[in-house]
């Protein structure tokens, strides 16, 4: 398995999808049942496979991602060669993962506790799987908006 496995909400929400898939390997309802009954292992391996499936088809259309907590904002734009990171940090004890501490941030931007910082990162040997990662280390999918104003605002003057 290369990503992790679908949680069972996920696949109550996919169930149309999972229906499919089985069915494009000829496997109907009975059938399934039959499997999960008499070679769970082969289930596993099923689930696994699509769940890898949903996370490739996700992870392709990812343009930016968010990673918020304590003093640290890392904001990635998404591209074909290389994820661009937009990074804020605080110097001070304000938490940017509350709503006090960001909206400190927001009406404090040009404090000397705060520190834009920029980096461009190319992609291993899988760029999903890049992705992936840092979507497991906590960052989550977003459209943008966060990352589109920081770099905007960090990037005025060229």
């Amino acid at each position: 398995m290369k990503y992790s496995r679908l949680t069972k909400e996920q696949f109550e929400e996919l169930h149309p999808e999972f229906i499919n898939f089985l069915a494009t390997q000829s496997i109907d309802a009975s059938e399934w049942a039959d499997i999960k009954a008499n070679t769970p292992e082969v289930a596993e391996q099923e689930l696994d496979v699509f769940s890898d499936l949903v996370w490739e088809g996700v992870l392709g259309q990812v343009k930016y991602l968010e990673h918020i907590s304590g003093q640290h904002m890392h904001l990635f734009a998404i591209g074909e060669t290389n994820m661009h990171l937009v990074a804020i940090q605080l110097k001070n004890d304000k938490d940017l993962a509350t709503k006090e501490g960001f909206d400190w941030l927001r009406n404090n931007l040009l404090d000397d506790n705060v520190e834009f910082l920029q980096a461009n990162k190319t992609y291993g040997e899988d760029k999903n799987l890049d992705i992936f990662n840092l979507i497991q280390q906590g960052a989550i999918i977003t459209k943008g908006e966060l990352y589109n104003y920081f770099n905007d605002l960090v990037n005025s003057d060229n």
